[in-house]
Parts: structure tokens; C-alpha cells; sequence
């Protein structure tokens, strides 16, 4: 069994981003369950809760006011507008936890992840990325809770947000759930990820899903 970090040692900050449309929030839950001493840094964020999220729990959902008094109070690991929201992580929560020895997850964007990066040391970095376009579309269009308007331009600023996947310690295509929750397991748990693809394979992807 593969042990959580101990009091003794500084806990390590798991960092997943990905665009929208990946499956990314599923997996995050899937692995939680899988790794119940694993903790969840939830976030800050300015919209408004969907019909299943509890407040607290997936998010602390405040007031635009709110969360710009909060930057002015340097009380942000980091934070970034996406779309017409602003989300964040509380800095106070993070370091805490980490210096108890306790593993973190950490579910943000690409500019958060460079963010986090300068900050600590101890990030481990992992993208999402989905098996093609087309998938991301379809995905998008299956959550039921966005306009048309608001899922065409989410799929135009997926561009930007897949440019950055070379960035990243470790890339997980989300093709087969099963697999890349696995492939998510093995990098938390330090294991080797047999299944991981090489980096031509990545790159061909990428740059597949940016054409």
C-alpha cells in the first residue's frame, strides 16, 4: 500500500489542469475516492454554482467584491479570470496543509499552474488532454448546462489552454476513463506509468488538437 507523506515531511501539491471538456473534474472526483488521504484544495471562484455543486465542497463560490478584496489582501497562491469568472486558490489553506506533511490536489488552469510553479517547490504538474477535437466537442455539448454561444467559445479558448501542455511534468490523454484514472493513480502514488504515451505520440496530439 502505497502511504501518503507523514508528519515529518512536507506534503506534495498534485497540480491538474485541462481544458474544458476533458473529463477532467470526473477524474479528479474518481481519484479522491481511490486515494481517500489525498486532499482536495478547493478553490474560490466568482460564478455561480451548477445544480450539483455544493458550495465549500467543489468550490467556495463568493461575490466579484469579495474576491478582489481578497487579491488586494495577498491571500491567493494564485489566482486567474477565465471566461467572465475569476477563480483562485487560498494561500493560507495550501501552505498549511503541505507543512503538516499532507498530500494536496490542486484542480486549476494553465495560468494558475505557471503561477503555483514560481511559488513552490514541491508541484508536481499534470495536463489533460482530450483523444481529439471532435471528442472535446462532443463532450462540451453532453454537459447540457452551457448555450451554444458559450460552448463555441469555450472551444476557441481551448486553443490557448492546449498550447501550454509542454509545460507540464506529466500528460494524460483522457481517451479510455479507466486508463487515464490509472495512468492519474500511478503519478500521485510515484509508480512508473506504463501506459503513459511517448512524446511524439503527445505532440503529434497536440498539435492535432491546436490545427
Amino acid at each position: 500500500m502505497t502511504r501518503l507523506s507523514s508528519m515529518n515531511q512536507r506534503g506534495r501539491l498534485f497540480v491538474i489542469a485541462a481544458p474544458s471538456g476533458t473529463g477532467k473534474t470526473s477524474l479528479v472526483k474518481a481519484l479522491m475516492q481511490r486515494k481517500p488521504g489525498l486532499q482536495f484544495s478547493v478553490s474560490f471562484t466568482t460564478r455561480k454554482p451548477r445544480p450539483t455543486e455544493v458550495d465549500g465542497q467543489d468550490y467556495h463560490f463568493v461575490s466579484k467584491e469579495t474576491f478582489q478584496s481578497m487579491i488586494a489582501a495577498g491571500e491567493f497562491l494564485e489566482h486567474a479570470q477565465v471566461f467572465d469568472n475569476f477563480y483562485g486558490t487560498g494561500v493560507r489553506a495550501v501552505t498549511d496543509a503541505l507543512e503538516q506533511g499532507q498530500d494536496l490536489l490542486l484542480e486549476i488552469d494553465w495560468q494558475g499552474a505557471q503561477q503555483v510553479r514560481r511559488r513552490l517547490a514541491e508541484v508536481v504538474s499534470i495536463f489533460i488532454l482530450p483523444p481529439s477535437r471532435a471528442t472535446l466537442e462532443q463532450r462540451l455539448r453532453q454537459r447540457s448546462t452551457d448555450s451554444d454561444d458559450v460552448i463555441e467559445r469555450r472551444l476557441r479558448d481551448s486553443v490557448t489552454e492546449l498550447s501550454h501542455w509542454s509545460e507540464f511534468d506529466h500528460i494524460v490523454v483522457n481517451d479510455r476513463f479507466e486508463q487515464a484514472l490509472e495512468m492519474l493513480q500511478a503519478i500521485v502514488e510515484g509508480r512508473p506509468v506504463a501506459s503513459s504515451p511517448r512524446l511524439p505520440e503527445i505532440t503529434a496530439l497536440a498539435a492535432a488538437l491546436l490545427a
